[in-house]
């Protein structure tokens, strides 16, 4: 998607959120002095005053679906909801190298993730469950934040859906929240994100014009209770314009959906 920093897509707005179409390359908050961000830009079209609340962040490289709350109240509910582990997110990346798996065969990655002080990388250490298939009757686990967090299990299922040349698309359904961790994950098992040069990428990914470096990792889904009405939401974000240029074979049709 072009960014037209003075608007951003909007998936779904009412009186206690909204929701956008991140584009890659853009900060969620606390962006430095000067530098746009969503919140940023998202208070510019609001009431002097009025209240804004970051309940999860997307990491800036990364694109796809997100969600502020405009009340306190509404704030609080879905932060619980994150915090508990209770919203549903799939993810979509191209990824390079081979992925450890054969097409459409969904697997578990246990890891524990680790970061030091201001270091950019997270670390991981596999655990003994690491990369073990999925089996049908087990029951799922829990959920994916961006959040700041220094360190904990993460946990993911992954599958490869499609492979051209020398990249493939992988979908992605975390049930943890831990910085940089599908990036960490992906790398450590020798098929990191295209455009992610900080976890080893060697393909470069461009992003859209006025925004920061690009990464081809996607937030296609979020799943939570509404925080007013408690019905559930789910929020989708389709294929990146980018993705469509740069990766015709592999961005066609809908994106894949959740794990059963």
């Amino acid at each position: 998607m072009a960014a037209n920093l003075s608007h951003l897509e909007r998936i779904t707005e009412d009186d206690r959120l909204i929701a956008i179409v991140k584009p890659a390359g853009l900060a969620t908050a606390n962006a430095a002095r000067g530098t746009p961000s969503v919140f940023t830009i998202l208070q510019k079209s609001r009431p002097d005053g009025a209240f804004l609340g970051v309940v999860s962040r997307l990491d800036a490289p990364v694109s796809g679906v997100l969600v502020m709350a405009k009340t306190r109240a509404a704030a609080a509910e879905l932060s619980r909801q994150f915090r508990e582990r209770l919203v549903e997110k799939t993810y979509v990346a191209v990824i390079e190298g081979r992925f450890p798996a054969p097409v459409g065969q969904w697997v578990e990655w246990h890891d524990r993730i680790e970061r030091q002080g201001e270091e950019r990388r997270s670390r991981l250490r596999p655990t003994a469950a690491a990369n073990r298939p999925v089996r049908a009757k087990e029951a799922d686990h829990d959920e994916e934040d961006e959040g700041e967090v220094a360190g904990g299990e993460c946990h993911v299922r992954a599958r490869v859906v499609k492979r051209f040349g020398e990249v493939s698309l992988v979908e992605l359904a975390p049930s943890t929240g831990r910085r940089h961790q599908l990036r960490a994950q992906l790398a450590a098992r020798g098929c990191p994100i295209v455009g992610d040069k900080l976890y080893g990428a060697r393909l470069p990914f461009a992003a859209a014009p006025g925004c920061g470096p690009a990464i081809a990792l996607h937030a296609r889904s979020l799943g939570f209770a509404h925080p007013g009405t408690k019905q559930p939401v789910v929020l989708q974000a389709g294929w990146p314009t980018a993705w469509m240029v740069r990766f015709p074979s592999l961005a066609k049709g809908d994106i894949c959906t959740p794990p059963s």
